[in-house]
């Protein structure tokens, strides 16, 4: 299945774009996820260990499962005042 997954903050940066298309195995989860991101865009590997994904607008761990056509958000660690 395909994914498209949003990026927000310093991922949008790295990767160049504010979302990326990813195919995933189906049922994928979370942690199959973070493993494709990475393969398909390598300077994200460094923010990895602090990201957090939303899935379907609900924060997810890496055992979550992803439905096909479902809303997946990057949201790295921010900082500032």
């Amino acid at each position: 299945m395909t994914v498209r997954v949003m990026l927000f903050a310093a991922a949008r940066q790295l990767a160049g774009t504010d979302a990326i298309e990813l195919d995933l195995p189906e049922p994928a989860t979370v942690a199959q996820l973070r493993t494709r991101l990475v393969e398909a865009v390598p300077e994200l590997s460094r923010l990895m260990g602090q990201t957090l994904f939303s899935v379907d607008a609900e924060y997810a761990d890496d055992a979550t499962k992803i439905a096909p056509g479902a809303e997946v958000a990057c949201i790295p660690p921010v900082s500032g005042g």
